[in-house]
């Protein structure tokens, strides 16, 4: 290894000296069009430019280089009982460099052992448009990124899983087709001045609640414009706005429970956030849980039926599901691959189906967060069936080719420095098997009452969840609620519990599914995995089940604050909650 280390070296340091001595010229500032920006047209030409050397005198040669430049114009405000806590904006642009040397059959992001390669480096490069200093970012990160892709490539060739043959599956990057497309971004639109007197006001509401400890509403406003070119002829500019609303609220249990409240609202255009009305509303909603969750007993460890609200089962599917029909999982030996050998299989009941389809912006009146033109491998967006009346047909795909599925059907995704693998994207799950909401709760005391359970759950509101895929580990998911409430069949009013955690199994966890409600609801929010934070939405039914487990939170060390909180305009009228 110290030879070929050494002979790597050598050929880097050459190709310095090649770059070096055909430094960029400077272009000269060219009017903006709407069909060729100038960026686009400055990151075209020195890909080309750098290509063609390489090419020519590198060894190993490149036979793919491609650049992603992801532009973020965000703004923050953020308020707390009434008060401005903070606020601020950014604009920058990510340059992202991805070379590949060897052939598209063996190359240098081949998997080995599980070891995932990175070679992205998210580079700052100028918001201005000038060609020249643009180029030379692009330049130094063609030369870093070649140089990271020869060594790898180099320890890939000499690889003893790859001389002998053992885990040759498929090639390591699918041919597709070369894409021109730029598309207007919708204007960007924040004002400070509007928002700031709304926030105060929403964030003033939780003064009268005594039983919250912290509370903050949060505004996040952020335009993305994406350009991808590559060598194989892709053109690309896209993006689109995100505007999200996040509240949150805290308190702390006589126990040392930590709890916490929380609603958000996603949209792609400001006029679509709610007014004041449905923004005071959720504040006491939350607040009023709040309260109750500070009086509510603590859950105990229990096995029974349940119903999953509509987000709530958005969440569970998106885990326990979603990330098991991700393609890149199908094809590392470390990962569990849960369906890797279901295609054509029943992996659902029959009733249900699932499908993900980034090219959709809305449903019902709702913005989706995980639309998107293009994937970050430009590949365009298109709605894949992945689940059909419970059989398995298909994963989620990147240009990373497994044995049956050599194409991308356009779920490569990351956030800027980290490597593309298939994401989700937005999830849909649809049923057959639909009753109203009252049915659906008749069903799950029926199913109380045939198991001699207790009592039955309610999950109302979830905050997210996590799961564990990897070989290695336990094949698991926690789904963490907010909202709780025992449902007895004999006619008590529900009891809303605390410090609860759902956990399970995802196989075990697909067969216990009875039946859904007739009426979807949304879960917007983020996705973090191997290449990072990805904007997702889930979209489901309210789900019965024949079983689930929940466990017990880890109680807090330390208690609730010992002095009494003060006295000001905003609260004459609360009350201390005794707990």
């Amino acid at each position: 290894m110290r030879s070929l280390g050494f002979l790597l070296r050598l050929a880097a340091a050459a190709l310095s000296l090649i770059i070096a001595g055909a430094a960029p010229p400077v272009a000269k500032p060219a009017g903006k069009q709407p069909a060729d920006p100038l960026l686009l047209d400055t990151l075209a030409k020195e890909l080309k430019r750098n290509f063609e050397a390489l090419k020519a005198k590198a060894d190993p040669a490149p036979y793919f280089i491609s650049y992603s430049v992801i532009e973020d114009e965000s703004s923050t405000l953020s308020a707390s009982l009434g008060a401005v806590q903070s606020k601020g904006s950014s604009h920058r642009r990510y340059l992202d460099c991805s070379v590949r040397v060897g052939s598209p059959q063996l190359d240098n992001y081949h998997l080995l052992e599980g070891d995932r390669p990175r070679f992205a480096a998210a580079s700052p490069i100028p918001i201005d448009d000038k060609p020249d200093a643009i180029a030379r970012t692009a330049w130094r990160e063609t030369d870093r990124a070649w140089r990271a892709a020869a060594e790898r490539y180099l320890r890939v060739r000499s690889s003893s899983q790859v001389k002998s043959g053992q885990e040759k599956v498929a090639p390591d990057f699918s041919a597709e087709e070369a894409v021109t497309a730029v598309q207007p971004v919708a204007s960007y639109k924040f004002s400070v001045d509007e928002w700031t007197p709304r926030l105060r006001k929403i964030s003033a509401e939780f003064a009268q609640y005594g039983g919250v400890l912290r509370s903050e509403v949060n505004l996040s406003t952020r335009r993305e414009i994406r350009t991808f070119v590559s060598t194989e002829g892709s053109r690309i500019q896209h993006g689109r706005n995100f505007y999200r609303i996040f509240i949150t609220a805290r308190a702390k249990a006589y126990d040392g429970t930590d709890l916490i409240t929380t609603d958000s609202f996603e949209a792609d255009e400001p006029a679509h956030l709610p007014k004041d009305d449905v923004l005071l509303a959720s504040v006491r909603k939350m607040s009023d849980d709040l309260v109750k969750l500070l009086r509510a007993g603590s859950a105990d460890p229990y096995v029974g039926p349940a119903i999953l609200s509509g987000r709530a089962s958005g969440v569970f599917f998106h885990e326990i599901f979603g990330h098991r029909v991700e393609g890149h999982r199908q094809r590392d030996e470390t990962e569990g691959q849960t369906f890797s050998s279901s295609v054509g299989k029943p992996v659902l009941p029959e009733f249900l189906s699932v499908r993900f389809d980034a090219t959709q912006h809305s449903i019902d009146k709702t913005d989706l967060n995980g639309w998107y033109a293009f994937d970050d491998e430009g590949t365009p967006a298109q709605p894949v069936q992945v689940v059909e009346k419970g059989i398995l047909k298909t994963f989620l795909m990147s240009r990373t080719p497994i044995p049956g599925f050599l194409k991308s059907n356009g779920h490569g995704r990351r956030q800027p420095g980290l490597e593309v693998v298939s994401r989700q994207s937005n999830l849909f799950v649809e049923s057959t098997k639909q009753v109203s909401d009252a049915e659906l709760r008749k069903m799950l005391i029926a199913e109380v009452v045939r198991q001699n359970k207790p009592y039955g759950l309610y999950f109302e509101q979830v905050t997210g969840g996590y799961t564990t895929t990897r070989r290695a580990g336990l094949q698991a998911f926690t789904v963490i609620p907010l909202v709780v409430y025992r449902v007895y069949a004999d006619g008590r009013p529900d009891e809303l519990v605390r410090g609860v955690d759902i956990v399970g199994t995802p196989l075990a966890s697909f067969a216990k599914i009875v039946a859904t409600s007739n009426r979807s609801e949304v879960f917007n929010g983020y996705c973090g995995a191997e290449s990072g934070n990805v904007p997702v939405s889930a979209v489901s039914p309210a789900l019965l089940v024949s079983e689930i487990e929940i466990q017990r939170k880890p109680g807090g060390k330390d208690l609730p604050p010992l002095l009494p909180r003060p006295r000001t305009e905003l609260n004459q009228g609360y009350t201390e909650v005794m707990q």
